[in-house]
């Protein structure tokens, strides 16, 4: 049986090869989870009992693009977080947001673009759907260091301009996943510059925007609203799996311009999975109330304050401006993930599972991702462990 070609250079996914690195080996004590971004506070309060009033929608299929009230909700809360004016034509409900990360590259990038073969900038390390999505599009996915030289964004404006010519989707994630890095007005503002210069779309995946230390980061939508920039160029995605501990709702959604947004409705309709009606009700609850992201937040907030105490002192160590990952610097991801499992039964994810060599070059490999998602004592235990494990 022959499988497709375009996909074999493809590296095995970050947690299975975890799974192939530690599991071999017994740990050297409980298990203290900390690979996976998957929250673990509290649901909101709201979400059984609109599920249980709503079960029966469970029993018809629901509008693809999102029911009006969910849209509405949507809109609102684009208006309240980003003071930007998000007509419902111009938003989609997801099915999560990384269905939408992989699908609107399907519906709005060219096959070609100049006469070449695309290409698809995403920062280096990435969500690892930018890379899937580039390939199944037919276009080249163009790794972009996302470093401290580079403030842990890329510098898209240093490529080449013939590679940028080619460029037909940029990704972006603000807050960075890992390094809980923000752009900031200034980098949006030339991003879309640049997006203008060469012709091409910017994808900025926000599902941490509601996660933040001091400020709310700035908004590929606020900021496009603000200078005047074509809505065509434009595509955000949320979600409700970070900011009100929902990730198995799997419910997000994408705004952009009109004309982009049909053409993703437009793929949807033939090859999408929506929302079932409950889950809507849910999700339109979620987006118009902020008490629970506000009570979210704080816990978060705690977290890296007890982190901030734990690894006092640690040179390259500084608390991200947001998301709720540590990007901590070690001489070798694998090699440390496997001594702290071994010694510890802490379980980490080496950077570069979550990065790709460039020139001889990952730049993932010299850290290891620590994700804050478990309750404050087991975590601040396992840091502590961590600490003492590859810094003492």
């Amino acid at each position: 049986m022959t499988f497709p070609k375009r996909f074999s250079n493809l590296p095995e996914y970050a947690f299975p090869r975890l799974r192939k690195l530690l599991d071999a080996h017994v740990p050297g004590g409980d298990p203290i989870h900390m690979t996976i971004g998957e929250p673990r506070h509290p649901m909101p309060d709201f979400v059984a009992p609109i599920l249980a009033a709503n079960i029966a929608g469970f029993a018809s299929y629901p509008p693809n693009d999102g029911t009006p009230a969910l849209l509405a909700a949507i809109s609102g809360w684009i208006k309240r977080r980003y003071g930007a004016d998000v007509a419902e034509n111009r938003l989609m409900a997801l099915n999560g947001t990384r269905e939408g990360l992989f699908n609107a590259a399907l519906a709005v990038a060219p096959e070609q673009k100049n006469g070449q073969t695309p290409a698809v900038l995403m920062p280096n390390p990435f969500y690892q759907v930018y890379t899937v999505a580039a390939v199944t599009s037919g276009a080249e996915p163009v790794y972009v260091p996302a470093t401290a030289a580079t403030g842990h964004l890329p510098d898209y404006a240093a490529l080449p301009a013939e590679t940028l010519d080619r460029v037909t989707v940029a990704y972006l994630c603000s807050p960075a996943n890992p390094q809980g890095a923000v752009a900031s007005r200034d980098y949006w503002v030339a991003l879309l510059a640049l997006a203008e210069k060469h012709d091409f779309v910017i994808f900025a995946d926000e599902c941490y925007s509601d996660i933040w230390r001091t400020s709310p980061p700035v908004g590929l939508l606020q900021v496009a609203a603000e200078i005047g920039a074509d809505p065509e160029r434009v595509f955000a995605f949320h979600s409700l799996s970070k900011r009100s501990n929902l990730p198995g709702l799997r419910s997000g959604f994408v705004a952009g311009g009109p004309k982009g947004i049909a053409e993703i409705r437009k793929l949807r309709a033939f090859a999408g999975a929506p929302l079932p009606l409950p889950i809507q009700m849910v999700s339109q609850a979620a987006w118009e109330d902020e008490a629970h992201v506000i009570a979210n937040r704080a816990l978060y907030q705690a977290k890296f304050a007890a982190a901030d105490q734990v690894f006092a002192g640690l040179q390259g160590f500084s608390v991200p401006e947001g998301g709720f990952f540590l990007w901590l610097p070690v001489e070798d991801g694998e090699q440390a993930a496997l001594k702290l499992w071994r010694e510890t039964g802490v379980r980490v994810l080496p950077g570069e599972y979550l990065s790709r060599d460039v020139g001889g070059q990952n730049p993932g490999r010299a850290y290891i991702r620590v994700a804050l998602v478990a309750p404050i004592q087991e975590m601040q235990h396992g840091l502590i462990q961590l600490r003492d494990c590859l810094y003492r």
